[in-house]
């Protein structure tokens, strides 16, 4: 590129002289052609950075693309697992626990140290560099739930475990053999007292049989009283641990002590009519955590269904009780 020159008209010599310009006029017009320069080559990079690709850069994008994709796919799978987890955990607390009768574990035990998972809702806004938080942090969730799921079976193991000693402990059978059973006198719930004539409510079942027939445990446990108990006559109770316990009453005789330990099945009295009874029979309560239960519910092992339903239709249409 030629050099610009520069002339002057003299009027007092009626020339043109030239012109020379001084060393800073010199520097700044150096610097501005370099920055012309550099601008020019500036916008010409970035017209070819954003309209051709250079194969580097292409490539980049393209991995770029590709890891954001993944990091996607990955996101969506964690919230796949998340939600298995946490119906997992679901099933814990209302299935498995309830059979093993375990209490189910709160979600402060479940997620310590985490935040609650709604927070990992909203992802689609969020930069490359939220989102491998974001999946970070649900890889801490997930990780919790693997572990706290794998306790809680864990406990679950050992509760199984110890489910065939419990079985043996909650009164399962009918304390008087079917075959020595006269009728079914009275069931559970609200019946006429057989001396006042009022309502009442009676807290077991009454089954009549003759004087002298055999009375059977109905689970392992200890007798915890045998002797005489007012308007129950003749009774013994057995504390059978888990918090169940039975009490046989008005009976001919007892044939346990106060301290025995008992196993279902075993003979502990006869059927009488003591205390306060209108005739012969067994008065049977099952008491879970000290409140009545029906002792209905506790005959599945050695009644069959057609057997058990007859049962209940003889209880709940026995109108009156026996004491």
């Amino acid at each position: 590129m030629s050099r610009k020159v520069y002339y002057r008209f003299n009027t007092v010599t009626e020339t043109y002289e030239r012109v020379y310009p001084t060393r800073r006029q010199r520097i700044i017009a150096a610097i501005k052609q370099t920055f012309e320069g550099l601008s020019i080559g500036g916008f010409i990079l970035l017209l070819l950075y954003y309209w051709i690709d250079l194969p580097r850069e292409k490539r980049l994008r393209e991995e770029n693309t590709h890891l954001r994709e993944q990091l996607t796919d990955l996101d969506r799978r964690l919230d796949a697992s998340i939600a298995v987890m946490e119906a997992i955990a679901d099933r814990d607390n209302n299935f498995y626990r309830v059979i093993m009768q375990a209490e189910p574990i709160s979600d402060s035990r479940r997620y310590a140290g985490l935040e609650n998972s709604s927070v990992f809702r909203q992802l689609n806004s969020l930069n490359d560099a939220g989102l491998v938080t974001e999946i970070d942090n649900k890889m801490d969730m997930l990780d919790r739930q693997l572990y706290s799921q794998i306790q809680s079976f864990d406990s679950l193991r050992v509760i199984a475990s110890e489910q065939q000693d419990r079985l043996m402990h909650i009164p399962s059978i009918m304390p008087v053999a079917e075959s020595s059973l006269r009728k079914m006198a009275s069931g559970y719930g609200y019946r006429v007292d057989p001396v006042y004539g009022s309502g009442k409510f009676h807290e077991g079942m009454d089954f009549s049989a003759p004087i002298g027939t055999p009375v059977y445990a109905t689970g392992d446990g200890k007798v915890t009283d045998a002797g005489w108990n007012q308007g129950y006559g003749n009774s013994i109770d057995i504390n059978h641990g888990y918090d169940y316990l039975t009490r046989y009453a008005h009976l001919s005789k007892i044939m346990v002590k106060k301290g025995q330990d008992i196993k279902r099945g075993d003979l502990i009295g006869l059927v009488g009519n003591t205390g306060k009874s209108t005739g012969p029979h067994l008065h049977y309560e099952v008491r879970f955590k000290g409140t009545p239960q029906n002792p209905v519910r506790f005959y599945f092992q050695d009644l069959t269904p057609e057997q058990y339903n007859d049962l209940i239709h003889e209880a709940e249409n026995a109108s009156h009780v026996m004491d």
